[in-house]
């Protein structure tokens, strides 16, 4: 009798031992497991994540405890979706049960989500209630269908029309007797006298055209008609032999009715239009060919713009242009691309375009700088605003917003940029979606942390 109690006991202290050993252990794995669910984190550095109290390593703020999401719960266990309680003004405070956040506010109800949103890399997708949205100044834009066009802005340097610049030369050698335009910048009329030359060969032309003027007007009244037509044959040589020495019409009838041959000839303007180069003084002797004069029309000039190599597929002959002077205020010059120069200028990257430009006004100078505008109509695409677009250097994404509150990071291809503030989206987006277009840097920050923190979950469930 006393072998069996005996045995009895032993079997009670034994099944003790065990429910003894169970409960402390399964305590002590449970605080185990709660201290791991703990991680400190920089509110300004989310990547900083830490398993203990310390300070940011970047900035030098205090971490901030988090409390890990628990893992999510198997999908085919056959159980009924769970209701959670949420902040609504602080998504990430979230309960299993009913009852007031920590600013005393009534917590609204959720279902967890079990399907696994595709974001980019370092990015996650976050709940930004209503009251939320309106407290942050969230505002929204959407991607549409629009009709663009490429603005390219880039300097020019105004210069003369090279088909307008003429050289004034003679014909003849001689010695310039006087300059009735004798500075360089002078205004010159069509038709105003340049110089005075004296040269043997025009005096001896002239000699010869009064000759055959003379002789021509003995023999007017002569019977024989074939040699007052010899003499006429020779008047007309002569004053051709005067008109290719550059000797005008006028001055030609002058001879004719002085009878006296002239001892310099007087050289006229053939345009109206500026002096840009003297290459004559008074007195000198001049050879035959040897450029006296350079004579600018400017009533018509060039700008020559500088296009970047990344800015050719928009740049095209006979595109329109305008061109604006800071010291022109109000002034706009219409002008064309007459012109793509054949290369590239290494120093630069940039090819030389040349712009035809009217300047009746003559406002514009040579050598002058001025902004140029030029516009491509790129056609209709799908646009997003400039102030949804998130840029990093290594992708450019937006934030879309869905259903139930939820605002998901979402990676674009990106094309050009129109002059009123929109991007070209090549991929990414779909029409009529709506994009995040004031607050992202507050969303941005938002979803990098909880991207960290999944991450460091993840890293921490996968080591225990």
């Amino acid at each position: 009798m006393n072998k069996r109690l005996l045995i009895v006991i032993l079997i009670l202290l034994a099944l003790l031992a065990v429910v003894y050993h169970f409960f402390f252990h399964s305590q002590d794995h449970s605080k185990h497991a709660e201290k791991e669910k703990q991680i400190y984190v920089c509110p300004m550095h989310p990547q900083i994540v830490q398993d203990k109290p310390g300070d940011c390593p970047i900035c030098g703020m205090k971490l901030v405890l988090q409390k890990l999401e628990e893992p999510a719960k198997d999908e085919h266990a056959g159980h009924e979706k769970k209701i959670m309680y949420r902040s609504s003004m602080n998504p990430n405070e979230i309960s299993d049960k009913p009852g007031k956040d920590s600013m005393g506010m009534e917590m609204i109800p959720f279902e967890p989500e079990t399907e696994e949103i595709e974001t980019p890399a370092g990015l996650a997708a976050v709940t930004v209630p209503k009251q939320k949205q309106e407290l942050i100044g969230l505002t929204f834009g959407t991607a549409e269908m629009k009709n663009i066009s490429k603005e390219i802005r880039t300097s020019a340097r105004i210069v003369p029309d090279e088909r307008r610049l003429f050289q004034i030369t003679i014909k003849v050698d001689g010695w310039i007797d006087r300059l009735y335009v004798n500075q360089t910048g002078q205004y010159v009329k069509k038709g105003e006298p340049l110089l005075a030359i004296y040269s043997p060969e025009l005096f001896a032309a002239q000699q010869e055209y009064l000759s055959s003027v003379t002789a021509m007007e003995k023999l007017a009244t002569t019977s024989d008609s074939l040699v007052a037509g010899s003499f006429d044959v020779l008047e007309t040589s002569a004053r051709t032999k005067l008109r290719l020495y550059d000797i005008s019409d006028e001055q030609m009838d002058r001879l004719r009715a002085t009878g006296k041959a002239e001892r310099t000839m007087t050289i006229d303007s053939p345009v109206s239009g500026y002096v840009t180069e003297k290459m004559v003084l008074q007195g000198q002797r001049v050879m035959m060919n040897d450029p006296l004069l350079t004579i600018a029309d400017l009533s018509h000039v060039w700008g020559e713009a500088d296009i970047y190599e990344t800015d050719l597929p928009y740049v095209k002959v006979d595109m329109p242009t305008e061109l604006t002077l800071s010291y022109w205020p109000g002034e706009t010059f219409p002008g064309r691309i007459s012109f793509l120069y054949p290369f590239l200028q290494t120093e630069t990257r940039t090819i030389k375009a040349r712009i035809e430009i009217d300047n009746p006004r003559l406002l514009l100078k040579p050598g002058m700088y001025a902004d140029a505008k030029l516009s491509y109509n790129l056609g209709e695409h799908l646009t997003v605003p400039e102030s949804a677009l998130m840029r990093t250097g290594v992708m450019d994404y937006v934030f879309v917003a869905r259903e139930n509150d939820k605002i998901v990071p979402t990676e674009v291809t990106l094309g050009a940029r129109s002059g009123d503030g929109f991007y070209q989206v090549i991929s990414g987006l779909e029409p009529g979606q709506r994009v995040v277009t004031s607050a992202n840097f507050l969303i941005d920050s938002e979803s990098s942390l909880k991207a960290a923190l999944k991450s460091a979950a993840g890293a921490s469930t996968h080591q225990h």
